[in-house]
């Protein structure tokens, strides 16, 4: 496992997107131990997309322009819906206590949804994991379901401490109202522009 694929996956990781926005609100409306449950979900939502890539279900995706379109869209009516009850009090930024039945349920269904429906992890298995695969490599399958793990590992990592950073946060949005109401509107305008950015792939 080389230096490169190493970096080049962090950056990619760390890049704000939908798994960080959930599993930033999760840290905010319900403190850390949810946003390390919604880090567990995004990471799960990785697998169909990686078992997809190593079972060669991403190459029919990317050469199926109908079947890309339809888990494209269904993701961008997904961030639309995430936008909208963003906005609401019951939504994903509903501050409440920790010990609430079914917080880890919904946040947990949540994440996987947000990765899930993301057909641009896909291509990401299809197009970036075989470049750091050699052409001469005895166990290729292995290999890539060594560097997909390692990429799921990562993404729990650094999707856990932004919720944890974002947990650290949460009394000070709970004593301050205004914040709160300011921060469902900019998440619910980042869910929208990623709604967009996701229209706009195209295979």
């Amino acid at each position: 496992m080389s230096i490169e694929f190493l970096l080049t996956s962090l950056v990619i990781i760390a890049s704000p997107g939908t798994g960080a926005l959930v599993t930033l609100a999760a840290g905010l409306a319900r403190g850390a131990r949810a946003s390390v449950v919604a880090a567990v979900g995004c990471t799960l939502g990785i697998l169909p997309h990686m078992l997809a890539a190593i079972t060669g279900l991403a190459a029919l995706l990317h050469a199926s322009p109908m079947a890309f379109e339809a888990i494209k869209y269904a993701g961008v009516a997904y961030l639309l819906y995430m936008a909208w009850m963003t906005l609401r009090a019951d939504g994903p930024l509903q501050i409440a206590s920790d010990g609430l039945a079914d917080s880890d349920g919904k946040v947990i269904q949540q994440a996987v949804l947000a990765n899930l429906l993301n057909p641009k992890l896909s291509i990401f298995f299809l197009a970036f994991l075989p470049q750091f695969i050699g052409p001469g490599e005895a166990r290729p399958t292995r290999t890539m379901l060594e560097l997909s793990l390692a990429f799921m590992a990562m993404t729990f990592v650094v999707f856990a401490a932004y919720g944890v950073i974002a947990a650290s946060l949460r009394d000070r949005v709970l004593s301050r109202p205004g914040v709160l109401h300011w921060m469902r509107r900019a998440f619910a305008v980042t869910f929208v522009a990623l709604a967009a950015r996701l229209a706009l792939v195209r295979l």
